[in-house]
């Protein structure tokens, strides 16, 4: 007859292969969404699993429709093999990016095929009763895909400022923590799926450094020229934090004792030399000052002028706009030289509005980190303009959800 002592054995033995069979499971589906598509056999290669272990594992995340598999058609006699890859139409996550313009909420699976997007008019700010706005559009866009049968599996949060990476506290936009619950909290609680947040830039970088131009390198710089200046660092292949997750704010580095006085309260930081809101600042102000320009029309209806129309005046020719943008990127270049040798990366992505620039806000880059960085430091050095635009940020988001989701504890 079986003792307590036997049966508890027995349980503990049980929970064991469980728990080792969602390791494996969770295995499975994290090589499969880097990878793409992969067979039984190169499946059981590259994660050490036995074929007849690894065909029941997957024949349960099939039936869970996680996986779907297809015939390829070899040209072979005998048998077609059967290719692996994650289903693109059951799971699916939730990315709400927050900036300080606008809301988009964008629902993805894990191919990182976006299914649909909405764009809200609220932008991040530290107001009353911004939380339970944002609260609201989660929560409706949760509520709708319910009703539809789409399952949501996760949610992903991107918002600028400073993000604890152990509580998910926003320590910028203090108006998104309350006394006993984080934002990620409240919705992880209602609507029982995890939930995870990030710093833009850092979501950026990843982005880049998974999907984008850094997409083959291990040690990637992304420069996101906003209407701040945010930088987020992929070493090894990993996104470094610090001890916070603070790590990269590049724009809060003082680099004029005295310059202007910055929205961080500090004087000279290089948001007030290097963003797309100073850009905007010298080039209202040297209208002002008389300066001849094509966007001299605006002289007396600054209001009128935007980002796009400086840039659409240098490309054309127009001195004034070409030599603003120059200095706005020699002053990037100067602040880029101090991460380079830092970091010593492979390469720097050049991300956010100004990104839309082009050549002219890279070559003045590229001329300022040679003339700063020492020269080893610049062997090799490759600088690039983002080529997936805003979705860096959403597609880097969905992969640190699947990355976090399917990370064995």
């Amino acid at each position: 007859m079986p003792t307590i002592a036997d049966k508890r054995a027995g349980e503990t033995k049980e929970s064991a292969v469980e728990s080792k069979k969602i390791k494996h499971k969770k295995n499975i589906l994290k090589y499969l969404y880097f990878e793409k598509k992969k067979s039984i056999a190169e499946l059981s290669e590259a994660l050490f699993i036995s074929i007849p272990t690894l065909t029941s594992h997957v024949e349960e995340l099939l039936e869970e429709k996680w996986l779907i598999g297809e015939e390829v058609d070899t040209k072979k006699q005998g048998r077609n093999p059967t290719i692996y890859s994650l289903d693109p139409r059951y799971k699916h996550v939730l990315v709400v990016d927050v900036t300080t313009h606008d809301t988009r909420a964008v629902l993805l699976n894990f191919r990182n095929e976006i299914i649909e997007e909405q764009i809200f008019e609220l932008g991040v700010t530290n107001d009353q009763g911004f939380r339970s706005q944002i609260l609201e559009i989660i929560n409706d866009c949760l509520y709708r895909y319910s009703e539809r049968n789409v399952e949501v599996v996760a949610v992903g949060l991107t918002f600028p400022g400073l993000i604890n990476k152990q509580t998910g506290q926003n320590r910028t936009y203090v108006g998104l923590n309350s006394e006993n619950t984080t934002l990620s909290e409240v919705i992880s609680s209602q609507w029982n799926v995890p939930v995870y947040v990030l710093n833009d830039s850092k979501a950026t970088v990843f982005g880049e450094s998974v999907f984008g131009v850094g997409k083959d390198e291990q040690h990637v710089l992304s420069i996101n020229v906003d209407w701040g200046v945010g930088l987020a660092v992929v070493i090894n292949g990993q996104i470094f934090n610090g001890a916070s997750g603070f790590a990269g704010e590049l724009g809060h580095v003082q680099v004029n004792p005295e310059g202007e006085l910055c929205s961080c309260g500090k004087i000279g930081c290089l948001d007030t030399v290097a963003s797309a809101s100073s850009l905007l600042n010298k080039v209202k102000k040297g209208l002002s000052n008389g300066v001849v320009s094509s966007l001299s029309k605006y002289r007396d209806k600054p209001e009128e002028i935007t980002l796009e129309k400086v840039i659409d005046a240098a490309a054309n020719g127009d001195g004034f706009s070409i030599d603003t943008l120059y200095n706005i990127g020699l002053e990037l270049g100067k602040g880029l030289s101090v991460a380079v040798h830092l970091f010593n990366p492979q390469i720097i992505v050049i991300d956010g509005v100004l990104s839309k620039a082009g050549n002219l806000i890279v070559n003045p880059v590229e001329f300022a980190i040679n003339r700063y960085c020492l020269p080893d430091f610049k062997e090799g050095l490759m600088i690039k303009v983002t080529e997936l635009g805003d979705t860096a940020k959403i597609l880097g988001m969905n992969a640190f959800v699947a990355k976090r989701l399917f990370k064995n504890e």
